[in-house]
């Protein structure tokens, strides 16, 4: 027999007879030190165990007038708060294979026949407080890994929204339409714009190749493009401010696809190059 005590666990016993509670009461005390519950019927065991916010284990006798152990143990079955409390079914009449399986299907992890042998209940309910032991240990485990990955995301993502916020180029994310969804300082300074001015504004109000006034023209070839390459790289383009002007730069377009494959999101990274001088065109010369 196990010489552990069990400190802080609480169980109830389920029994109409009151000669049966103390007999099992004695017993339980003798070897553990829990909390023990009593109830003397089915109903005032379901009464309990829906007032109670940390029972461990009942042990439910069969027989019992007006609501007996199998009604008790299909009533707190179909209740959230109870559903998941372990029963084990003590009889001294239903001794029968048909009984013994009416009781599993009910929801009883256990079913012992009495008179019950002292060693086999204390180490049966051994047992299930161990198993509850570890599966609470293995929450715990789990709730500090979360936790824990938590934090580190938490970190990365300040990291990444630090870098984002100082970094030099603009960066402005739409959505497959072409629609601008969020935007860096940096694409802020360059446009002249508001971060809410900006917000479902369409990339062809702010933006336009060399070649081409209307950025809405060729929003399709983007889209065909990126989901052949996944990226396009270092065009030279022009940012319209909204003063007006229009601010050479570098532009890159990267494509988020969801899982599905299809596109969610449109990166864009835009480098000012203004003051830079084109390696193609001939310096003049005074």
């Amino acid at each position: 027999m196990s010489d552990k005590r069990y400190t802080g666990f609480k169980l109830l016993i389920v029994d109409d007879n009151q000669n049966n509670l103390f007999t099992l009461r004695t017993l339980l005390e003798r070897h553990m030190d829990i909390e023990i519950d009593e109830a003397l019927s089915g109903q005032q065991a379901l009464e309990i165990a829906l007032a109670e916010n940390d029972l461990d284990l009942i042990i439910l006798d069969v027989q019992m007038p007006e609501m007996d152990g199998f009604q008790t143990a299909s009533m707190l079955k179909i209740r959230k708060k109870t559903r998941d409390i372990p029963i084990i079914f003590l009889t001294a009449a239903f001794k029968t294979e048909e009984f013994q399986q009416k009781g599993y299907e009910v929801g009883a992890v256990d079913y012992l026949l009495k008179p019950i042998d002292d060693n086999q209940l204390i180490n049966k309910i051994s047992t299930y407080f161990r198993l509850i032991e570890k599966e609470r240990e293995m929450n715990r485990v789990l709730e500090i890994k979360v936790a824990e990955r938590t934090a580190e995301l938490n970190k990365t993502k300040l990291h990444l929204e630090n870098i984002i916020e100082h970094m030099g180029e603009a960066l402005l994310l739409l959505d497959p339409t072409g629609k601008i969804q969020e935007v860096n300082p940096a694409a802020l300074n360059m446009l002249g714009y508001e971060t809410d001015e900006l917000q479902d504004m369409s990339i062809g109000d702010v933006f336009e190749e060399e070649d081409d006034e209307q950025a809405g023209a060729f929003m399709g070839t983007w889209l065909e493009a990126l989901i052949r390459a996944g990226a396009l790289k270092a065009i030279e383009a022009r940012f319209v401010t909204k003063q007006g002007v229009r601010i050479p730069i570098l532009f890159s377009r990267t494509a988020i696809s969801d899982i599905n494959g299809e596109i969610s999101d449109i990166i864009c990274i835009a480098k000012d190059m203004s003051g830079y001088v084109r390696v193609d065109e001939p310096v003049m010369e005074g």
